[in-house]
């Protein structure tokens, strides 16, 4: 018989959100891997699909990723042509990250990412949207 009791390492909050994000890049890996992009990479694009420029101190951010780590990925997407950086000219330790039109056309492949979780959630629309008002809550108190 299967035992439905919650073990010790469930109880943490911060070990079911650690699961949570695992289990989400899962299901979207393979949408991506079509794509193209890894995860990390989505994101980044989500964010510039709306601002369409941004130095990489303002997306490391949004994202809430170090520059050092952010270096590798935009050198790999400005190889695969996605976006460009250049230094900015007012200040040469400042990098612009600039979206390019092929980054632009993955916006509309991606568009079945968020329907695709709602789906394998079994969650409604206005459940999953609870859950993230109150993920956003969490984090916004958690920096504060």
């Amino acid at each position: 018989m299967e035992s439905t009791s919650v073990t010790a390492l469930e109880q943490h909050i911060c070990f079911s959100l650690y699961a949570g994000s695992r289990a989400i890049t899962r299901m979207y890996w393979p949408m991506l891997e079509e794509m193209g992009i890894t995860y990390p990479q989505y994101i980044t694009l989500v964010v510039l699909w709306e601002k369409r420029e941004c130095t990489i101190k303002e997306l490391g951010k949004e994202i809430y990723l170090d520059s050092g780590t952010m270096t590798s990925m935009l050198k790999r997407m400005e190889e695969n042509g996605l976006i460009t950086r250049q230094r900015s000219t007012e200040d040469e330790r400042v990098v612009n990250i600039k979206i390019t039109e092929k980054g632009m056309a993955l916006q509309e492949q991606s568009r079945c990412l968020p329907q695709s979780l709602l789906d394998a959630t079994g969650l409604s629309s206005e459940e999953l949207q609870t859950l993230n008002q109150q993920l956003r809550q969490l984090i916004s108190k958690l920096q504060a």
